[in-house]
């Protein structure tokens, strides 16, 4: 496997959305049974289908390719070639190891070549991404290499800065600490472009 792709196994993600929702909430029940929970309580007891229809229809909705956002480029009409950049994409995510919140910022950017994307897409992407059991390295690098196909250039840069929960509620419980990752393809592997980059973002 890619080291970028996300692990899945293939058998089970191709089940139908009712049947994960099913298996979801009696496995989510069993565990909240296990922690000593009562689920005959007026506000527990619809938890597990909660937990079940939040997990499939919204936060690792990412799983599930057809949930893919369609992208439409557009002619570099004005045949711009500097650098463009949409930055604080703010997206969640969940750490892969813990099943807890990563929160982030992501800033994206790439040098035009004979197409655009509209603005609104590189958000989605980000969005689509971050929608399933991550680490922020994986994350930035499927950003970035995803751009760099659609877009048709190595000039594509990926920059994540992130909170991992797994890190401030547990653990070390450090609640200051970020986690920073970066994704240079193309002009911005050259330290000029890296500089002039990080200038916008100040």
């Amino acid at each position: 496997m890619n080291k970028v792709e996300t692990p899945i196994n293939k058998h089970t993600i191709a089940v139908s959305n009712k049947l994960k929702k099913e298996k979801i909430a009696y496995h989510f029940a069993e565990i909240m049974d296990a922690l000593g929970l009562d689920l005959t309580d007026d506000s527990l007891k619809e938890t597990p289908n909660r937990v079940a229809k939040m997990y499939v229809d919204e936060i690792f909705s990412g799983l599930i390719s057809k949930n893919k956002p369609e992208i439409k480029l557009f002619e570099n009409k004005y045949e711009y070639q500097q650098i463009l950049l949409e930055k604080d994409i703010t997206f969640y995510s969940n750490c892969e190891h813990h099943f807890v919140p990563i929160i982030g910022k992501a800033h994206v950017a790439y040098i035009p070549n004979e197409k655009v994307i509209g603005l609104s897409k590189l958000n989605r992407i980000v969005r689509y991404f971050a929608a399933r059991p991550q680490v922020q390295e994986r994350l930035t690098q499927q950003i970035g290499r995803d751009l760099q196909a659609l877009l048709e250039t190595k000039d594509i840069a990926v920059i994540i800065d992130a909170k991992h929960l797994c890190v401030s509620m547990r653990g070390i419980k450090d609640d200051a600490s970020s986690t920073t990752t970066v994704f240079f393809g193309g002009a911005f592997k050259k330290v000029e472009k890296q500089q002039e980059l990080i200038s916008y973002l100040k």
